[in-house]
């Protein structure tokens, strides 16, 4: 995983010991009691309320944050949890700023909407905190589902699955459950091990049991589980990482954002995680942020995200780029990787190629800038990787490369559904991985005792 990371001349500790605690805190602070309480004052719990429209997971954001306004926290956190059972990781970890915020009436008259998504972390915390289960397990159906993966899609099924009285096994690949959660988002959104504390709670309602280290396709087959059990959720997420398609691109210094972001999420000692003093990374997405800014924050003294189109293009959300730019990273937009210049093997530069529109189709100038680095990330998206779909039994259908559901979210192959990134249509987002591990439940359910 984190081949390229460690190259000789990169290496750690570049700041005080200090300062990385002080720079890896929390990026929202949460909100204290009256903080909480002034802020929902600023809510106009609109009747169509737009805000609750903008959110995958339909949650009665009005109804939430009036609850916390009358001093009923945990009654808002049930309001959320309903819809949204890693409501607490999605407060943190959401582009709210795009979703929920974007449309607030505040935001519209006055450029400053309610916080909801501060909000709606007061709420859940509060609820987690205390301990409190809203939810207890129906009677045992008898009904056994096997779930692959333990991210967001997977941990919503399961847990929708469980209160209904089936008993459901996750099947992870990995040491820890979490998925994106855990491995794949920037240390700063998520402090004090939340991820695996919201593990937790969710499994707490019983009934679900995790096993780690189980890969599909290596350790057990789909049709395998299709026989054992009466159900299969897939939340298998997306382990392919995009190429740069630019020469030399394996050489050392060269690594995937995403093994970057994991490893860091993982490590005990931030001082000593290596990283170069001159960092690019390819990219304009959200990863892509999320390892320059944590490159810049673990020391490098030049950081630069290349986007090969312009700012209006790039998937990182407008609150993203600021946040790059004040943390000193330079974004450059209009550029493509054309070759990873190395000596010896190893990376001390990268050669783009600026390019621009012609009609609908981006195409090279053929003017050249050469940038100097000594690290350089591959952020340029995730693909999904079906081999370990197939290979016993029928072959699952497909679409863009990505597993085909209908509007409940099941495949082509009986008793399977499927949610999450993996699946043609997926937005990469924790909150609409949510809400299609919860449908795909209920539809699971309906088929089940239907």
């Amino acid at each position: 995983m984190a081949e390229g990371l460690f190259k000789e001349g990169i290496v750690g500790g570049r700041l005080e010991s200090a300062q990385y605690a002080e720079n890896f805190s929390d990026l929202h602070p949460p909100l204290d009691n009256h903080e909480a309480l002034v802020e929902s004052d600023r809510c106009y719990f609109c009747y169509d309320a737009p805000c609750m429209t903008a959110c995958p997971t339909s949650i009665d954001i009005p109804m939430f944050i009036r609850q916390i306004s009358t001093g009923n926290p945990l009654g808002s956190a049930k309001t959320i949890f309903d819809q949204n059972i890693l409501g607490g990781m999605c407060a943190r970890v959401c582009p709210t700023e795009t979703l929920c915020e974007e449309v607030c009436v505040r935001e519209v008259a006055e450029g400053k909407p309610v916080q909801i998504g501060r909000l709606q972390r007061y709420a859940t915390d509060v609820a987690m905190e205390q301990g409190k289960q809203f939810y207890s397990r129906a009677a045992p159906t008898g009904k056994k589902i096997a779930v692959v993966g333990a991210g967001p899609a997977g941990l919503a099924a399961a847990h929708r699955l469980a209160r209904y009285g089936h008993e459901v096994t996750i099947l992870e690949a990995r040491e820890k459950a979490g998925g994106l959660n855990e491995y794949g988002i920037a240390a700063y959104k998520s402090t004090d091990d939340f991820a695996q504390a919201e593990v937790d709670y969710v499994t707490s309602i019983g009934g679900i049991t995790i096993e780690n280290g189980k890969a599909l396709g290596r350790d057990y087959h789909l049709a395998e589980l299709s026989a054992s059990y009466d159900a299969v959720f897939l939340g298998l997420g997306l382990a392919g990482v995009n190429a740069l398609r630019a020469d030399g691109e394996d050489a050392n210094g060269v690594s995937n954002a995403v093994d970057f972001i994991s490893v860091l999420r993982q490590s005990s000692d931030l001082a000593g995680l290596p990283v170069g003093r001159r960092v690019v990374v390819i990219g304009g997405g959200m990863t892509a942020v999320d390892a320059a800014v944590q490159s810049k924050l673990l020391g490098a003294e030049e950081v630069t995200i290349c986007y090969r189109r312009g700012q209006e293009h790039m998937n990182a959300s407008a609150f993203e780029q600021d946040l790059a730019a004040a943390n000193g990273v330079v974004i450059r937009h209009w550029l493509q990787p054309k070759q990873v210049v190395s000596d010896g093997g190893k990376v001390v530069g990268i050669e783009l190629e600026y390019t621009a529109m012609k009609g609908d189709k981006l195409s090279g100038t053929g003017e050249i800038v050469r940038l100097a680095a000594d690290q350089v990330f591959k952020a340029i998206g995730q693909s999904f990787e079906p081999s370990a779909l197939n290979g016993s039994g029928a072959s699952i259908a497909m679409e863009g490369g990505r597993i085909k559901v209908d509007a409940e979210g099941r495949t082509s192959l009986k008793k399977v559904w499927a949610g999450g990134d993996c699946i043609a249509g997926g937005d990469d987002l924790t909150v609409s991985a949510v809400a299609q591990g919860r449908d795909a439940a209920e539809s699971i359910n309906r088929a089940l005792m239907s």
